[in-house]
């Protein structure tokens, strides 16, 4: 997939005040600081689509942006950031989950993991939220440049360890760098393939 245009739509508070769901829309979500940002931008070949910051929790409410006229790149808010009030993070918590749970045109949601790192309570807990809801997903490994390769396939193989703890059929995995652009054509085509599947209904 080649990305000609990419644009802001708008930022919603809540799933219901989303974009009109006729097209299919894929949503990123991962902790706070997991590079979302900037693999968006990268996917998108635009610099400053998705705004990057050097404060974790920047991004605060269900961000559309259109893509080739055709579908929704979706920006969630990231989670685990520790500097706010526990009633925000339960209103960002209710309003991410809303969306993931209630949108109907969402096709996938690529979670976005730190490579560098052990899995997370946070990263556990949402994943096993979207088993036992049955919601589609592909992981999404960032970061994979500031690892050896060695060191990337130790940290690989402890979270598949970890998943066939819990999955029968391990979730579809991608390993993505934004600065390499690595992971960025299989996402693409991972897109594309739902798209088409979405134009066939």
């Amino acid at each position: 997939m080649i990305i000609k245009t990419a644009k802001f739509v708008k930022s919603s508070p809540d799933f219901r005040k989303c974009p009109d769901p006729r097209k299919p829309e894929y949503a990123f979500i991962g902790r706070s600081n997991v590079g979302k940002s900037s693999l968006i931008n990268a996917i998108t070949n635009h610099k400053k689509l998705a705004k990057t910051s050097g404060t974790p929790g920047k991004t605060q409410l269900i961000n559309h942006f259109e893509i080739n006229d055709w579908w929704y790149l979706v920006d969630l808010p990231g989670y685990g950031f520790a500097k706010i009030s526990k009633v925000m993070r339960a209103n960002w918590e209710k309003m991410i989950m809303d969306y993931l749970y209630q949108r109907t045109n969402l096709m996938n949601t690529f979670i976005l993991i730190d490579s560098r790192h052990e899995p997370q309570k946070l990263d556990k807990d949402l994943l096993d939220w979207f088993g036992s809801n049955q919601l589609p997903f592909t992981i999404v490994f960032t970061k994979a440049d500031k690892l050896t390769k060695k060191r990337l396939g130790d940290s690989l193989q402890v979270y598949r360890n970890y998943l066939k703890q819990q999955w029968e059929t391990l979730p579809p995995m991608i390993v993505s760098s934004a600065i390499d652009k690595l992971g960025v054509e299989e996402i693409l085509a991972t897109i594309d393939k739902t798209n088409m599947l979405f134009q066939a209904k």
